[in-house]
């Protein structure tokens, strides 16, 4: 189950919704192929360190010139917490 959850992350994270900016899209796209950010694999084995938990939602963005993963994370206790991540150097930004 884990796996699927996974997998329908990873599609909503870099499939291009309906919904989505195009442009947005591409950039993220562009910025993974030139290396300026890590995949969301290996995002995930720092959040799972860093806050345990289930991810419900992740978000990329642009934040002071560096990409920035925001995942909310629901723990084990039920509890709806974010953690941002530094997309390219998968330094943990905040923990919230």
């Amino acid at each position: 189950m884990r796996a699927l959850r996974l997998s329908l992350l990873l599609l909503s994270l870099f499939a291009v919704p309906a919904f989505a900016d195009d442009d947005d899209q591409d950039r993220a796209r562009r910025a993974l192929a030139a290396g300026e950010i890590r995949p969301l694999e290996d995002v995930l084995a720092v959040q799972r360190r860093a806050l345990p938990g289930e991810v419900v939602g992740v978000e990329l963005d642009r934040d002071d010139g560096r990409w920035v993963y925001e995942l909310k994370v629901l723990t084990s206790n039920g509890d709806r917490r974010e953690i941002e991540i530094d997309a390219g150097s998968l330094a943990v930004l905040d923990v919230d």
